[in-house]
């Protein structure tokens, strides 16, 4: 029963109005909210047991779409849709748009990969489908580098044709000072939803077709980027470290001294080899996670990159990303909490000439994880 149901179900003209909306701004195809529709009018405790077993089967993209259909049908179905579907630090799932501005899981990296595209300037993020290295993956965001006089714009877009910072579609942007060394994360949020639903008195929110894609946006300081100046000229590692201001240091406890286990549960962490992530002299390393890159800032989680070791033999700087990465770049990094905590809450790394790994965890977000690699694409006048 329940297949011919989703078979039905992705055969009707079911879609979801906004994409950068949690479900409950999702609509039917020109219907508004659908409530005069046939599906509406299942019981409750009987569309209650289809939507759980819908969410139970469909676990993995593009199947997952059928969760996404059944928050769009009326009212009633998103409710319960809402509440079933778990947020992505307990399910470890993406599902809706709004997945990418919330927490990742708590039990392990969530594997995605990020394609460049030169002769544009954009960057795409996709959420890999299989363990494999590259995949087609699922698009989760999109983002387009706008070159200034003093500055250079990150703009982050849900769409990948639409990456103005007045659309809908439009997540917020990272932006840089002049030397490339020092990066702001802004995240947008609409000006006017609550007074606009307020004023509206109508039950059905506003079709699709005739609603405006322009909004007004406000941009809020979400975290903070640095990277060391190397003034003396001396050639090394990057060190950079991340202030998330919205994300306080309790949200991270510290590791359990006793705790051996590696953040690829189920492998053998001695059979993987480390990978290079530059070649250049060793420098001295003592002061690598030294001075500013490990004060706490008035309580907001901060990280700091992991400490690479010397390879005598490779005669480069190398780090154990278990696999994930594959080529030898400046740009490879693993952010951490403290040098103590093994816990590894970002990593990113090259794989091909313009294709990228992006592992994240709880607890910062897609939409942070993304921000935070679109910094290391930029030149370092001074940091390297």
């Amino acid at each position: 029963m329940t297949l011919k149901f989703i078979a039905r179900l992705r055969s009707s003209r079911v879609v979801v109005q906004d994409q950068q909306e949690v479900p409950d701004q999702a609509a039917v195809d020109g219907g508004g909210d659908g409530e005069d529709c046939c599906w509406a009018k299942l019981p409750p405790e009987l569309l209650r047991e289809v939507l759980l077993r819908i969410e139970d089967s469909e676990t993995r993209w593009p199947q997952r779409k059928t969760v996404v259909a059944c928050a769009g049908v009326c009212s009633s179905w998103r409710l319960i849709v809402k509440e079933i579907v778990k947020f992505p630090e307990i399910s470890g799932k993406l599902t809706f748009p709004i997945s990418v501005k919330q927490p990742g899981p708590k039990d392990g990296l969530l594997h995605c990969f990020i394609k460049r595209n030169r002769s544009t300037h954009t960057y795409c993020l996709y959420l890999s489908l299989t363990n494999a290295l590259t995949d087609d993956g699922k698009f989760l965001l999109a983002a387009r580098k706008h070159k200034r006089p003093t500055h250079n714009d990150y703009i982050i877009s849900l769409r990948a044709e639409d990456m103005s910072r007045g659309s809908s579609s439009y997540v917020g942007k990272l932006r840089s000072n002049y030397l490339g060394n020092r990066y702001t994360i802004l995240a947008g949020q609409s000006a006017h939803i609550g007074s606009k639903m307020a004023k509206n008195h109508s039950p059905r929110l506003p079709n699709l077709k005739h609603a405006s894609s322009k909004v007004h946006l406000v941009n809020y300081s979400m975290a903070h980027i640095s990277y060391e100046l190397e003034v003396f000229g001396s050639r090394g590692p990057r060190r950079m470290q991340c202030i998330m201001g919205t994300i306080p240091t309790a949200s991270l406890p510290p590791e359990e001294p006793a705790r051996a286990r590696s953040e690829f549960s189920g492998r053998n962490t001695d059979i993987f080899q480390s990978n290079p992530i530059a070649h250049s002299e060793p420098a001295s390393m003592g002061n690598f996670l030294s001075g500013s890159l490990c004060r706490q800032k008035n309580g907001a989680l901060v990280l700091i990159n992991k400490a690479p070791r010397w390879n005598e033999q490779l005669h480069c700087w190398c780090l154990n990303f278990h696999g994930r990465v594959t080529v030898a770049s400046v740009k490879n990094f693993q952010l951490v909490a403290s040098p103590e905590n093994r816990k590894i809450v970002l990593q990113f790394g090259k794989v091909g000439k313009d294709l990228f790994t992006m592992d994240y965890q709880y607890p910062i977000s897609a939409f942070q994880a993304f921000a935070i690699c679109l910094s290391s694409f930029d030149t370092k006048v001074a940091c390297e």
